[in-house]
């Protein structure tokens, strides 16, 4: 079991990550010099990147209700935290973001309490009746 919620929480944070990436890119792409209307955000929604990344946000939003119901949330959101730092890492390097300094140190502070955390053991407690 350990090794599924391992691999599970893989999944999850690299659902996250592209998709919340490539929705970023293609609205980037899209919207570029464009003034915000609700028929702009229509089209750019049906662009492929950002189909692309829709779908994988889904895959994300149904691997983690799985992940939920295998480990602790107490385990579940400090690992998948990396997430934040892995998002961070791909704005800098593949959409030229400006970080400041002070994000810099926040996001490595997550990475710190997402190793911590990451050599824990995942229990499962089992559920009382609803």
């Amino acid at each position: 079991m350990r090794l599924k919620i391992h691999v599970l929480a893989l999944l999850v944070i690299l659902a996250n990550v592209l998709g919340n990436f490539l929705l970023s890119l293609g609205m980037k792409a899209y919207m570029a010099g464009a003034q915000p209307r609700a028929l702009l955000y229509v089209k750019a929604f049906f662009s492929p990147v950002v189909l692309f990344g829709v779908a994988l946000l889904i895959v994300w939003m149904l691997s983690r209700m799985t992940l939920m119901s295998w480990a602790d949330l107490s385990f579940i959101l400090p690992v998948t935290s990396i997430g934040y730092v892995l998002s961070a890492v791909m704005g800098k390097l593949f959409l030229a973001e400006d970080i400041s300094n002070k994000r810099w140190i926040g996001t490595l502070l997550i990475m710190a309490g997402t190793l911590v955390v990451s050599f824990t053991r995942p229990r499962t407690h089992k559920a009382g009746p609803a």
